[in-house]
């Protein structure tokens, strides 16, 4: 009787273990939900303008649509958050992690603990400048070189003919981000040909309205002639008008200004006249990034780079537009 029970107790034991052991099996390596539902883990860069308020709109309601589960982050500008989250989503061992670099370098450490782990990573709107291109499956987003360049020939256009020096002053993006670097690099290609454009002044306002307004009141007293305005995003040069304005200038008339983004707050002012000319950067990424992590979780082949379609706005343009603009 002894040895028939401690049978029965050792083959249920066994059965237990062998339910333990293969309890994993059917999960496969995402994040463990047995609803078949995706699992994407987003890192977001912050809060820190209208476009971005955008953007994280499109990826949460498009995560929604597409029935996607959406572990979302924001990082406040720190690229330690980020890091710190994409460790996060590493250990929930969420299907896919996306994420929009704050800065360009130091993302190696923590990209190959989640190659390491299995978990393809998407890049959303801004690069990174690693060698290794094994750390991520595709990046989407614009050419923000492409974007400076397109800035830079507007104002080429706008002064041909004109042998007058050009003094500009430039209010770049967060310092070491992707469309900081590409955007000044763009537009100084394209001006450096024409030895009176002259760029008096160059500092960051950190993609915000408020250090935008900051920034520019220094660039107003340090200088007292400023042609042009030259702003990496539309909140800058939204912060900037105010700093013009309180100086007794009109802005778009007395200090021409060029953005990138195309917000609405953006185009209102370009509409008024305040704004001269806005290269477009589409913060509407969600629908085409949920279409690449359905592929990739998939195990489909996606372009290592997908750019956004985007166009460039003036005054009528803007006033064309204004009615129907989403963000």
């Amino acid at each position: 009787m002894l040895k028939k029970i401690s049978a029965v107790v050792l083959g249920g034991l066994m059965v237990t273990a062998l339910a333990a052991c293969g309890g994993d099996d059917g999960a496969g390596s995402g994040s463990g939900n047995d609803d078949g539902k995706i699992t994407l883990g987003f890192a977001q860069v912050g809060a820190e303008s209208g476009w971005r308020t955008a953007n994280t709109k499109s990826v949460q309601d498009s995560a929604k649509e597409a029935g996607i589960d959406l572990q979302f982050s924001d990082a406040q500008q720190k690229q330690e958050n980020q890091i710190k989250a994409i460790r996060s989503y590493i250990t929930q061992k969420v299907d896919v992690i996306a994420f929009s670099p704050v800065v360009e370098s130091g993302w190696d450490t923590v990209l190959r603990e989640a190659k390491d782990a299995k978990i393809p990573v998407i890049l959303t709107d801004r690069a990174i400048d690693s060698p290794d291109k094994t750390l991520y499956k595709t990046f989407i987003g614009s050419d923000f070189v492409l974007e400076g360049k397109k800035a830079g020939e507007w104002l080429v256009t706008e002064y041909q003919g004109k042998t007058e020096p050009v003094n500009i002053v430039e209010l770049q993006g967060s310092t070491g981000s992707a469309p900081a670097n590409d955007r000044k690099a763009g537009f100084a290609d394209v001006i450096k040909a024409d030895p009176k454009f002259k760029v008096v002044a160059s500092q960051t306002g950190e993609f915000t309205r408020a250090k935008g307004k900051e920034v520019m009141d220094a660039f107003l007293k340090a200088n007292k002639d400023i042609d042009v305005l030259y702003a990496h995003n539309d909140d800058m040069g939204l912060g900037a008008i105010e700093a013009i304005e309180g100086a007794g200038l009109k802005p778009g008339v007395d200090i021409k200004i060029i953005t990138v983004d195309a917000v609405k707050d953006g185009m209102q002012a370009l509409a008024d006249g305040k704004i001269n000319f806005i290269v477009e950067c589409s913060p509407l990424l969600g629908p085409q990034l949920m279409d690449l992590v359905k592929k990739v979780v998939a195990g489909e082949t996606v372009p290592e780079r997908v750019v956004t379609e985007e166009t460039t706005f003036t005054q009528e343009q803007a006033k064309a537009a204004l009615p129907n603009r989403q963000y």
